[in-house]
């Protein structure tokens, strides 16, 4: 783990974070900046800057997890579409520097723009209304 990085601090459970899932090798929290309520991050409990360090067990791992999420979001927040995101680097967007993966729900009528970055249309969201949201998510996890 390193001290600087915020997704060390959330997996330790030293800063804050809505948890929707959680295992020996993954967490799954929502962004405090989502696109669109659901946005959800699957972030390996092991600290890897990016898709470079990761080691392909653990990418195929996540990609599970990123599918049930995906699931999730679908059959619980009634999403009509998901966009998964996943940047290394700061030339592709890449802002904390912990190996994640955005997974967003989209509807046709939230008005989520193709050609823009999905960075440009987020919005914070308050802990109270994050965790209303979790809530809603968490019993998927407990059946699957």
């Amino acid at each position: 783990m390193f001290e600087d990085c915020v997704f060390c601090g959330i997996i330790q459970k030293k800063l804050p974070a809505s948890f929707v899932y959680e295992d020996d090798w993954v967490v799954v929290f929502l962004s405090n900046q989502p696109v669109n309520v659901g946005h959800a991050l699957v972030v390996p409990k092991a600290h890897y800057e990016n898709i470079y360090e990761l080691p392909e067990f653990e990418l195929a791992y996540l990609a599970r997890v990123v599918k049930r999420v995906a699931h999730a979001l679908r059959d619980v927040m009634g999403a009509e579409g998901i966009r998964i995101v996943q940047n290394n680097g700061s030339a592709a967007g890449q802002v904390v520097f912990h190996f994640h993966v955005h997974v967003i729900p989209l509807k046709l009528h939230e008005g989520f723009v193709c050609g823009k970055a999905y960075r440009d249309q987020t919005r914070g969201r308050m802990f109270e209304a994050l965790e209303l949201d979790a809530q809603k998510l968490r019993p998927y996890f407990s059946k699957v």
